[in-house]
């Protein structure tokens, strides 16, 4: 079942300038800034409400987020939804015909596990699957 957006992923070149508009311009409280050494991405999280923003950061040019600003610029990367039992959203999603990126959950920021939809699956819209432990 899916229970909420989790998060919106925005991919950003430099957290640094742009983090002040977030939390000057805007003020949202920043969360926390991580490391994501698996997707070569630098995270830092801003409440939003009852959603987070998630903004990313590429730490390589061989970063999936580096490779998609290349491509796209900065911007909405991804729309994160928060699910229980994200083994059997991947399951439910796989029988409904929808192309997976991930086909077995993979740990992402925040100790989340994480499974993409590929966007051709999703009218050209990332979606996320999201389900956080505890």
């Amino acid at each position: 079942m899916i229970k909420k957006v989790d998060h919106i992923g925005i991919a950003v070149r430099s957290l640094e300038t742009t983090l002040p508009f977030y939390t000057e311009v805007l003020n949202l409280p920043l969360l926390g800034i991580e490391v994501v050494e698996s997707q070569k991405v630098r995270v830092a999280f801003l409440k939003a409400g009852e959603t987070k923003l998630e903004l990313l950061e590429p730490t390589s040019e061989e970063s999936p987020i580096a490779k998609y600003i290349e491509k796209r610029g900065e911007g909405i990367h991804h729309v994160a939804l928060g699910v229980d039992s994200i083994e059997e959203r991947i399951q439910e999603m796989n029988e409904k015909g929808i192309t997976m990126i991930d086909s077995e959950p993979r740990l992402g920021a925040g100790g989340a596990h994480i499974a993409f939809m590929h966007p051709k699956s999703a009218s050209g819209v990332l979606v996320e699957l999201c389900e956080k432990k505890g």
